[in-house]
């Protein structure tokens, strides 16, 4: 259960995009680094920007698996931090899965992190220009002990 807290300036709070894989990972194990990401983001102590694209994607998928329909992975979308801007998927074209650039497009075009599991955005971190972590990586990084 997360605890509301006052969310602190956008600017502060730093920024990601999570692949798809991260909201059913936080669906299944709700001790997960991925349940815990979510918990942050719902906290209001990071910030999930997303586009149509990415939340589309996200929410067909999640609600595509019986377990995780209808639960509370979804409800971290909030309207503030929605992108409306361009973002060029087709520049990521190192990232093997067309499905998965729209993901680095976000990141890139926002400066955010990207948050993933998947194997083929992991392998071409080093060479996107964009940084791309898996969940424990980034808790680590902010200091959070998950």
């Amino acid at each position: 259960m997360s605890i509301h807290r006052p969310q602190p300036e956008a600017a502060s709070r730093p920024a990601i995009v999570l692949d798809t894989n991260v909201f059913v990972g936080a669906g299944f194990n709700p001790r997960s680094a991925c349940a815990r990401v979510l918990a942050l983001v719902r906290d209001g102590a990071v910030r999930l920007v997303w586009d149509d694209a990415t939340r589309e994607e996200t929410t067909h998928i999640v609600g595509r698996i019986p377990p995780l329909a209808g639960t509370r992975v979804l409800d971290v979308f909030r309207a503030e931090d929605r992108f409306t801007g361009e973002t060029r998927p087709e520049a990521f074209a190192l990232v093997p899965d067309p499905d998965d650039r729209k993901f680095a497009a976000l990141a890139s075009a926002t400066g955010a992190t990207l948050l993933t599991l998947d194997a083929h955005l992991l392998v071409a971190r080093y060479d996107a220009g964009v940084a791309i972590h898996t969940p424990r990586e980034f808790l680590a990084r902010i200091g959070d002990p998950a």
